[in-house]
């Protein structure tokens, strides 16, 4: 595995396993004690023995709870009172707000003002109070920091904060003590909060275990930090809970010292990551949640053979969203598929090509003309066909059937 580099820094804050233990009794009994199961199926794909903490089943189905009530009870009374802010527009802000609202501790979570809308409205269901300012996140942040001194009140970080890491260090301690013989854990990576929680409780524990990091190929920003790397930051990412263009600089110190290595997870890896946890485990996980299975499954040479433990860090995902990922990956693996065929525009022209299909016993689901915009003569036509099959090999001999009579046929590739 690849060395991973020091950053300078004069940031003296440190994080322990007697920290983290402290966090874990804290905040036992106001956090689920999610459990963490064998999959067989999944060990089955993978070639390892894989094993999933269910954090996307906390109240608001993330782990950023456990970090943010743990930083809420570290609170002078009069710090109570005046109130907590933070800038999220994710589980941070969710997590704060919930456990402010059962402590009795006014919660102002900035937002940028493109946040969706459903975002805000979660945030404001569970306690919290919305303000939105600014285009990015940046200037959220800002804003923040700016009330922070105008009203008198305590920022609480998502992630840049021991407290808040010692909180989400709790994941390990109950992982590895619900499961001892695992020997690697596969941690996504944004701000580094929780990659820097599990491996120091982990290290501690068991010192010669396995610790990978995973961040987006979009957002590689801990990766770039560590590894010394310029790669872009930035992008439309499934994974938008761990998309952070500058990491912590307490939590990139804390894992360059923890970490064996950092790999990186396309969009495609990601999708298919959160299907196969619908599919074969029934859960939903949001993009983020889902970075650890995606590792394991870009990179099986890594892990085969271990025992691996992922956490399934959330589960916020919009329904719209998760149609479109199953969609996708239905399309991937050739039960979907879209057919583009150039036909003659004469009676009987589609239903030959139906009658293929039926022989194939493919079922289809759309039907698209295109007459004007093509570059065909005036009695041609090109006709999209989204079909369902099987499988692969079902959709390939209808295809191969098609081109054996006559059929100009291409298969339209999801991008």
């Amino acid at each position: 595995m690849d060395q991973l580099a020091q950053p300078a820094s004069a940031d003296a804050q440190t994080l322990t396993i007697e920290d983290i233990r402290a966090a874990a009794q804290r905040i036992a009994g106001a956090v689920v004690r999610t459990d963490c199961d064998y999959s067989i199926t999944l060990s089955q794909i993978t070639g390892a023995d894989i094993w999933l903490k269910f954090e996307n089943l906390q109240f608001t189905a993330a782990y950023k709870e456990r970090g943010a009530l743990n930083a809420l009870l570290h609170l002078s009374a009069e710090q109570r009172a005046r109130g907590v802010i933070a800038a999220s527009a994710g589980n941070h802000a969710q997590g704060l707000s919930y456990h402010g609202r059962r402590l009795g501790i006014p919660v102002t979570i900035v937002m940028p003002r493109t946040t969706p809308t459903v975002k805000v409205m979660q945030t404001e269901s569970v306690g919290g109070t919305v303000v939105l300012e600014g285009e990015t996140f940046d200037d959220a942040y800002a804003h923040a920091r700016l009330l922070e001194a105008e009203l008198g009140l305590t920022f609480i970080h998502p992630f840049d904060d021991p407290l808040v890491a010692a909180g989400q260090g709790t994941v390990a301690l109950e992982m590895l003590e619900d499961v001892p013989e695992l020997d690697m854990l596969v941690i996504p990576i944004g701000g580094g909060g929780l990659a820097s929680g599990m491996g120091t409780a982990a290290r501690a524990i068991k010192p010669g275990i396995g610790l990978i990091g995973v961040e987006a190929e979009l957002f590689p920003s801990m990766y770039n930090r560590l590894k010394g790397t310029h790669l872009p930051c930035g992008g439309d990412t499934l994974a938008e809970g761990i998309a952070v263009k500058e990491p912590g600089v307490f939590t990139a110190r804390t894992l360059a010292g923890l970490l064996d290595d950092i790999v990186l997870v396309s969009e495609a890896q990601l999708e298919t990551a959160v299907s196969l946890l619908l599919q074969i485990e029934k859960t939903v996980a949001e993009g983020a949640g889902a970075a650890g299975l995606a590792a394991v499954l870009a990179y099986p040479e890594l892990f085969k053979g271990r025992k691996v433990g992922i956490p399934i860090c959330g589960g916020n995902i919009d329904t719209r969203l998760l149609a479109n990922v199953l969609l996708r990956d239905l399309a991937r693996s050739g039960r979907l598929a879209r057919l583009r065929l150039t036909l003659q525009d004469r009676p009987g022209a589609l239903f030959k090509v139906m009658r293929e299909f039926d022989r194939h016993n493919v079922n289809i689901i759309e039907i698209y003309h295109q007459r004007i915009f093509t570059h065909l003569p005036a009695k041609g036509l090109i006709t999209d066909i989204e079909c369902e099959a099987r499988d692969r090999d079902q959709l390939d001999a209808l295809v191969a059937s098609l081109r054996a009579a006559g059929y100009e046929v291409d298969t339209v590739e999801l991008g």
